[in-house]
């Protein structure tokens, strides 16, 4: 399924490598997303004894939080990267189960209570897949939490960053660019989400504008780490500068997060 319009759509095809994430640098910068994910971490009911998922748990600064709210659970910790996954396995050891899994594919050990997840869905094109495959991962009346980028996020640095990208030495690279982002719209979510098998839901949209502290490092590891992969490695400094300069030093990125509230429905004869 193609992304709604202005939602982004799927990755660019053609000679380009996807490169693995940079879960160290990514660890270091990742604060802004650690401050998301604790806010919605006040909006689990968990008794401490709950199987949880962590969906796209990233370098597992977030697992380890979600770890210590069910001391007598478990956590499954998925992410698609496999330097994620081997950063998570590294800081938090047998305390979680990491697996490196689509999220759209999961196969879990057993069925979760709980399914959380930050900053993940908007890289995944195909939602109505994704959630009916985190409904199916849950049990009966099981709750999902979640926050992504949502309709409208950073729009005008993407703005930016396209511009760049169609101009000069960067322009052959970007001819086929379509970006990977699925920021979707709150009530488009929602019924994708009961389709799934999901009810209680509740979905909104959320500005949330961000002063970057490492904007460089922040920008190459996260925002353009996909455009990166169509450039040569001698032109990403000069890519990331360039961009950089159109944008302005100090950056704030008009983050805008589409959060999700929801249970899996119980079917009652």
């Amino acid at each position: 399924m193609s992304a709604e319009p202005g939602a982004g759509g799927p990755l660019a095809t053609g000679p380009a490598r996807t490169r693995d994430w940079d879960a160290l640098t990514y660890d270091r910068i990742s604060g802004v997303q650690e401050t998301w994910a604790l806010e919605q971490l006040e909006r689990l009911e968990l008794r401490g004894d709950e199987v949880v998922l962590d969906a796209g748990c990233g370098s597992g600064r977030v697992t380890a939080a979600l770890a210590a709210l069910v001391p007598r659970g478990r956590v499954y910790a998925v992410d698609a990267s496999p330097a994620m996954v081997k950063h998570t396995r590294a800081r938090l050891g047998e305390c979680v189960t990491a697996l490196c899994q689509d999220l759209t594919e999961l196969s879990l050990p057993e069925p979760v209570d709980v399914v959380f997840s930050n900053a993940t869905f908007h890289w995944i094109a195909d939602h109505a897949k994704l959630f009916r495959a985190l409904a199916g991962a849950l049990v009966p009346g099981g709750q999902l939490v979640a926050q992504c980028g949502g309709y409208g996020n950073i729009d005008s640095f993407r703005l930016a960053a396209d511009e760049v990208a169609r101009s000069g030495e960067f322009e052959p690279y970007f001819r086929e660019w379509r970006g990977p982002w699925n920021y979707a719209r709150a009530e488009i979510t929602a019924e994708r989400l009961e389709v799934a098998g999901f009810a209680d839901v509740r979905t909104w949209l959320e500005p949330r504008p961000t002063l970057l502290e490492e904007p460089e490092s922040f920008v190459s590891t996260v925002c353009l780490v996909r455009h990166l992969d169509l450039l040569p490695d001698d032109l990403h400094g000069s890519f990331i500068r360039a961009v950089l300069a159109r944008t302005g030093v100090p950056l704030t990125l008009d983050y805008v997060r589409l959060n999700m509230v929801a249970r899996r429905a119980v079917r009652r004869r």
